[in-house]
């Protein structure tokens, strides 16, 4: 018996409606299916994020592995061609994938030991760097999203976004990060990004000290992976110190760093705004600190 929890279930409802609803229904026989396939055997509770179902189990061969279960959409579509690009080098390995359903057979990590609990956070800033350095080595394949393509839809949905929040400085700080971000659009590099790799999505392994997972790809510059590990586990006088670390890491240019890092906080800022909320404080004063070292 296949236990979906009642927050995955709520979340799926509140992100994707209808859609979500029925993905939750089908999940038990969805997961049965794929443990008949696959020759797998349930090996412990489940676990799951906001848009996946994760079962442990052991493969007919004793092969530890997770069982994936999601509903997929433009952002996880990508996940598996990611996976089998990087081939375990600095993520998690694919091991089988069903295209008609999304659904995944991985690599089994320690999920007990995330890298957000890592007390020193510069440090953890510097391990999702050096895998970022990896990981962004790679040349996205074809078939991607592009940076290209979300910064024209970003900078479309900018203005009317902008105008709807009632605060001059908050306006003045998003202006200037649409700003930065036209200066870099020309640009949008070729790299294959990781786009979500914050401290939870790096857990340890037996192969290696940390691996990357739940990938939602990208094909664009690496300047654009920075955020997540700044907004989470958030320390506004670290801000700097990782965004440095970071940068130094990766062999990034700093200001086109900052640049592309001051468009995804734009992003931030728009999907809030489209949905009713102000900008998250933590986002802004990213932005603010960001926009205070980078000007010449």
């Amino acid at each position: 018996m296949i236990d979906v929890p009642e927050e995955l279930a709520e979340t799926q409802a509140l992100y994707n409606g209808e859609a979500g609803r029925a993905f939750v229904a089908r999940l038990p026989r969805l997961a049965a299916d794929f443990l008949d396939r696959w020759d797998l055997s349930p090996d412990g509770p489940s676990r799951y994020g906001v848009c996946a179902l994760v079962l442990p189990v052991t493969r007919g061969d004793g092969t530890r592995a997770v069982l994936k279960l999601q509903l997929p959409d433009e952002e996880t579509a990508g996940e598996p061609l990611a996976l089998r690009t990087w081939s375990g080098d600095g993520a998690v390995r694919l091991l089988a994938h069903d295209p008609a359903t999304g659904t995944m057979l991985l690599e089994r990590l320690d999920a007990a030991r995330p890298l957000s609990t890592h007390p020193d956070t510069r440090e953890a800033a510097r391990v999702i760097a050096a895998l970022l350095a990896r990981l962004t080595a790679a040349q996205a394949p074809p078939g991607l999203r592009g940076l290209g393509e979300v910064t024209r839809t970003l900078l479309d949905r900018t203005p009317p976004a902008v105008a709807r929040i009632p605060y001059e400085p908050v306006r003045r700080l998003l202006t200037d990060c649409a700003a930065a971000v036209r200066e870099v659009a020309g640009e949008p590099g070729d790299r294959l990004l990781h786009w979500d790799l914050h401290y939870d999505n790096v857990l340890a392994a037996d192969r290696a000290p940390w691996l990357a997972i739940d990938p939602k790809p990208l094909a664009g510059d690496p300047g654009f992976e920075l955020l997540p590990a700044l907004v989470n586990r958030f320390d506004a006088d670290e801000i700097l110190p990782r965004f440095d670390t970071m940068t130094s890491e990766m062999g990034l240019d700093r200001a086109r760093a900052g640049a592309w890092t001051l468009g995804r906080v734009l992003q931030n800022a728009v999907w809030d705004t489209e949905e009713g909320r102000p900008p998250a404080p933590e986002n802004l004063e990213i932005a603010h600190r960001l926009r205070a070292t980078l000007r010449p």
